[in-house]
């Protein structure tokens, strides 16, 4: 965009609630972004819309002020556990920035925004739900357990379905679908995603009515042009080998201090253990760490990384979409994310609503053709910077953290397991391929004090590694309680009868020990099949027939006298020893048994 903005509130050719606009003012957002100021019009007189807009384009708002301003004109007064608004979210984590958006709102309107997702929940009497569409199919599965949500949206106003394109890229289909038939057709619906697809048209058809479709292009990029990212994203890559990443990491962090900058991982390990050495190297700077598995903790992080005007926020994907956080200068990518797509969403975390904003992925040098894929494949083209110079060594110092702590210790050998798995089940496999990975090299850019015991390193050896001389068992936590309740389970271990050790496969893959003993229960029943059984067929298939007749006395189909009668009328078997038949014996085992 050539200018940020296209218009005022005021423009707005429908008039918006004083309350609304008094809530915008004290946000700081002046003027509309092309897609708000097509998308909310139509919204508010009744019409279907799937608009299609980059990320960073202000799609969030385009759809809450509606929502909004809906709620406000209702004349009926909302009863509790009344739902007119839904919003359909792919990950928890796009529920930061809508929440954020609506509870502000909520301060000026006094409407409740609750929402839903795997596990979690918050405020169970909301009029407008925020949810992910595996936890709302399930919500509206459980009419039994007292929530009758069928029920409660009935009257429903308006359904969003956000991000739809990663929706039904993470499997969403059936679920959506499964959601939609719950829901009132006289609705209004809108859909907001950053491409089109055929998977999308498909939707587009089932969920809306004559919809009014939105594409909004950047000014300056040509109307054939299918670019992803930001006209105004300057997007770099740089190669470097595994032990020199970290530190050239740490000197650009230092050299840009007084910036916004967000950095990725792959795994929440990594995040762990990077983010807490980064709070040591880097002084001066407010660090803030988040990934998936805090629960409690996001949102308040979230909202004071927000809030300042500098600092570093070191996260996972969970941070990649639908997050609009101001003014950040710089996304660096330490590691490629697991998918092409989710490449171009983390780049979009800067250069929002036509700022301008900067990218930097840190490559090995066997990874350098990933600059081409995403070329061809996401239409997202890189420019090389040279290598960050003054580098300084800084992986001592996080060797010496290691030691003094164990829990830095457990932390660093977490993210280099984690790290390599993620490695191995990246999507591009052709160019992240785990054989190509050098280890040792790769050990020393995690600081590692010795190598973890793994299936991926099983039967290799690597002299390029040196291992501490230090004993890692003598390394303490820091932590006291930690300290004394590890000490405790040691003891316990030791004071233990020592048992017969048993031969288990040790630090193999689930999967291969799975079709281990796959293959020995086919071996068996093979062996058993090859031997034959003791009960002849003709003895077998008797044997079925008296249980039979057994089971219709018991249930009082038939009388004791016609039990006798079918029991001794049988023809007697004939076996191949030419012995008697033995099916007076036979009955009584069975009548035992039973």
């Amino acid at each position: 965009m050539e200018t940020t903005t296209d218009g005022t509130w005021d423009s707005l050719p429908v008039k918006l609630n004083e309350r609304i606009l008094q809530t915008i003012d004290e946000l700081k957002f002046t003027h509309m972004t092309p897609v708000q100021s097509a998308c909310i019009p139509l919204f508010m007189r009744n019409k279907d819309v799937a608009a299609e807009a980059v990320t960073g384009s202000g799609k969030t708002l385009a759809f809450v002020i509606p929502i909004i301003e809906l709620l406000l004109k209702r004349e009926e007064k909302l009863k509790k556990m009344q739902v007119r608004m839904r919003l359909i979210q792919n990950t928890v984590s796009v529920y930061l920035e809508i929440s954020w958006l609506a509870e502000s709102v909520d301060l000026y309107t006094g409407f409740a925004a609750g929402w839903r997702s795997g596990g979690h929940s918050h405020e169970r009497t909301a009029n407008i739900v925020i949810a992910t569409p595996g936890r709302l199919e399930d919500m509206f599965r459980r009419k039994s357990d007292g929530l009758d949500l069928a029920s409660s949206v009935k009257s429903l106003d308006v359904l969003v379905l956000d991000e739809a394109d990663r929706l039904l890229d993470m499997g969403f289909e059936a679920s959506l679908n499964t959601i939609l038939g719950y829901l009132p057709k006289q609705r209004r619906t809108g859909l907001f995603s950053a491409t089109q697809t055929q998977e999308l048209e498909k939707l587009v058809r089932a969920g809306l009515r004559n919809p009014v479709r939105i594409t909004v292009k950047e000014k300056g990029v040509a109307a054939t042009s299918s670019q992803k990212t930001p006209a105004r994203l300057s997007n770099y890559y740089t190669i470097c080998r595994s032990e020199n990443k970290f530190n050239s990491l740490v000197t650009f962090l230092r050299q840009h201090k007084h910036e916004k900058n967000l950095v990725f991982f792959s795994t929440c390990a990594c995040v762990e253990f990077y983010g807490r050495a980064l709070e040591t190297l880097v002084k001066k700077v407010t660090v803030h760490c988040i990934h998936g598995k805090m629960k409690n903790k996001r949102n308040k992080i979230f909202a004071d990384f927000r809030a300042l005007k500098s600092g570093i926020l070191v996260c996972t994907d969970v941070m990649a979409r639908g997050i609009d956080i101001p003014d950040v200068n710089w996304v660096l990518q330490y590691d490629p994310p697991s998918s092409a797509s989710a490449f171009v969403h983390r780049c979009g975390r800067t250069a929002r609503i036509g700022n301008q904003g900067n990218a930097l992925v840190f490559l090995l040098p066997m990874e350098e053709s990933y600059v081409n894929f995403l070329a061809i494949n996401q239409k997202c083209p890189l420019q090389k910077m040279p290598p960050v110079s003054d580098v300084v060594d800084v992986l001592p110092k996080v060797k010496a953290m290691c030691l003094a702590d164990r829990a830095m210790f457990d932390r660093s050998m977490r993210a280099f397991v984690s790290y390599v798995q993620a490695y191995a089940k990246h999507e591009c496999s052709l160019i992240f391929r785990i054989k190509d990975l050098d280890f040792s090299s790769l050990a020393r850019g995690f600081a590692l004090l010795r190598l973890p015991k793994m299936p991926e390193l099983r039967g290799k050896t690597f002299p390029d590694f040196i291992e501490t001389t230090i004993d890692t068992e003598t390394i303490r936590y820091k932590d006291k309680s930690r300290q004394k309740q590890r000490k405790k389970m040691l003891a316990e271990l030791k004071d233990k009868i020592p048992f017969p050790k048993k031969h288990f496969i040790k630090n193999e893959a689930w999967s291969k020990q799975k079709t281990k003993k796959n293959r020995r229960k086919k071996m068996s029943a093979k062996r058993k099949h090859d031997e034959g059984s003791d009960v002849e067929d003709e003895d077998m298939n008797e044997l079925l027939d008296d249980t039979r007749l057994l089971k219709k006395l018991k249930k009082g189909q038939i009388s004791e006298e016609d039990f006798e009668k079918q029991i001794t009328s049988k023809p007697k078997s004939k076996h191949k020893t030419g012995g008697p038949s033995h099916d007076s014996s036979v009955g009584e085992d069975v009548e035992a048994n039973m």
